[in-house]
């Protein structure tokens, strides 16, 4: 059970970093789960970060 949980979470990030990657608005998260919420917010905010600092372009 917790690894089906790990996963799910790991992917609402990795959807998350690629939506702030691909330049999506934060507002546009699909998840209603608050932890689902948080971790697609989570990496969001870390593909922005990267790309601000020139990781991506």
């Amino acid at each position: 059970m917790r690894r089906q949980k790990r996963d799910r979470l790991g992917r609402a990030h990795s959807n998350g970093y690629q939506a702030g990657l691909n330049g999506k608005s934060r507002d546009n998260c699909p998840y209603q789960s608050i932890d689902a919420k948080s971790e697609w917010l989570g990496g969001w905010r870390a593909a922005v970060n990267d790309r601000n600092t020139g990781l991506f372009k």
